[in-house]
């Protein structure tokens, strides 16, 4: 009987963990849902506010880097906000800016305090014709994909944005399509904070934009064989050519200052490893 209640016991704790990991994914797709919903329509304070306190939170977007809140809200509150919708929090008539999220990869760490994310995003965007003289970016209309892989942490029981890594895949004018679109067809920042009040905090050598096909690198290793992909078939060379030729692969390193204390480690659910043990965060 005894034996039998041992049993039923570590049962339970276990059914419990699963549980608690469960809802904890559902809770980190929750909160880029719901990120995603207010981005859509320009609410921009309220997308600060889903990013965490921590001083090591930054978002990396297009070959730069925004470190800490201020520079969250410099992102937000200062170039988007500005240019989208005149430093208003909200949309203005006339104005699309949806991002349709989907395919979500979500692992939580053991602690159920630090959750990785890989998702895709498919934006449409651009200015109706009826307000293309009062809008700055006058009479456009775009298509954007692109990829997600982020971190997130619970902060007094909160799941928040925390690494915020968005690689903008590709874009295309809705006339022409993807075939047409011009190299680098948003320009790359050049200047940091406070050169550009509205600049990033670093400008990286990390940058991606169509016809450039390289991987986002993966979060996690192969489900099937636990092997990571190999940093050349990560590379996108020309037809032909050998991986060498191609681009450095693209990579989820931290910025300097900051550590992963866990690296090294591995952990198990479900029989398999769930995130690439260098990118462990936690002991």
């Amino acid at each position: 009987m005894g034996s039998e209640l041992a049993d039923l016991k570590e049962e339970v704790s276990l059914l419990r963990k699963e549980l608690s990991r469960v809802s904890d994914e559902a809770e980190v797709r929750k909160v880029h849902f719901k990120y995603g919903y207010y981005l859509d329509k320009c609410l921009y304070n309220e997308v600060v506010d889903m990013y965490a306190d921590h001083p090591d939170t930054y978002v990396e977007f297009l070959g730069s880097r925004y470190r800490g809140k201020e520079g969250v809200k410099r992102l937000y509150n200062g170039r988007f906000q500005q240019s989208f919708v005149n430093g208003r929090n909200g949309p203005v008539r006339g104005f699309l800016l949806d991002h349709i999220m989907m395919q979500d990869i979500i692992d939580v760490d053991p602690t159920g305090t630090h959750a990785w994310c890989r998702m895709r995003a498919l934006m449409q965007a651009g200015v109706h014709q009826s307000v293309k003289d009062s809008h700055p970016r006058g009479h456009v209309q775009w298509w954007e994909g692109g990829l997600y892989e982020n971190e997130y942490i619970k902060e007094n029981g909160v799941w928040k944005l925390f690494r915020y890594r968005y690689f903008p895949f590709w874009h295309a004018e809705h006339e022409k399509g993807w075939s047409l679109t011009k190299e680098n067809y948003i320009p790359w920042p050049t200047k940091t904070y406070p050169e550009d009040p509205l600049g990033p905090d670093e400008i990286i050598e990390q940058k991606m934009l169509w016809p450039d096909t390289r991987v986002v690198p993966f979060h996690y290793p192969h489900p099937v064989t636990g092997k990571k992909t190999s940093d050349d078939d990560l590379r996108a060379p020309h037809f032909g050519k050998d991986a060498s030729t191609g681009d450095a692969p693209l990579t989820l390193a931290l910025p300097e200052g900051q550590s992963r204390p866990g690296a090294g480690n591995a952990w198990t659910s479900e029989g398999s490893v769930r995130v690439l043990p260098d990118l462990v965060q936690n002991l």
